[in-house]
């Protein structure tokens, strides 16, 4: 299947796309700063430069795009032209990270994943925030 826009029109969407700072992150901190909570960005030495940082309760955030990190939602798809570029590029996205993940929890930091679809219902992603944050065990979607 061919891509519905030119490339030089897709060569200007995906310039646009940014690491830090990102819509889903935006509503996260801001978020977390309504709640209280006080915290450090994209701590660069910690595995995954993760987004948001609390480093005196050893815990970060990581706020996923789900394109970006194939979420298995409706915005996570994969798209269905040059599958032979984006396949193995979101395979690898979602490798790395695990392996992110697995570094940060070897050392001892508490990890949690926030996917951009969750950013949608402010009261449950709070809610969500705090028990993490306050310590208690939550149940996370994937």
């Amino acid at each position: 299947m061919t891509d519905r826009v030119s490339p030089e029109r897709r060569s200007k969407i995906m310039s646009r796309v940014r690491t830090k700072d990102t819509g889903p992150e935006m509503v996260v901190r801001k978020l977390l700063h309504r709640l209280g909570y006080r915290y450090r960005l994209h701590r660069r030495d910690l595995a995954g430069c993760p987004d948001i940082v609390f480093s005196s309760r050893r815990k970060v955030i990581f706020v996923h795009g789900c394109f970006w990190h194939a979420h298995h939602c409706r915005y996570g798809r994969a798209p269905r032209s040059r599958q032979e570029y984006w396949l193995p590029k979101l395979r690898r996205n979602r490798e790395r990270d695990a392996e992110n993940i697995a570094r940060l929890r070897a050392l001892g930091w508490d990890v949690l994943t926030v996917w951009q679809c969750q950013t949608g219902d402010k009261e449950a992603l709070g809610a969500m925030l705090t028990a993490f944050l306050d310590g208690e065990v939550i149940r996370r979607a994937r």
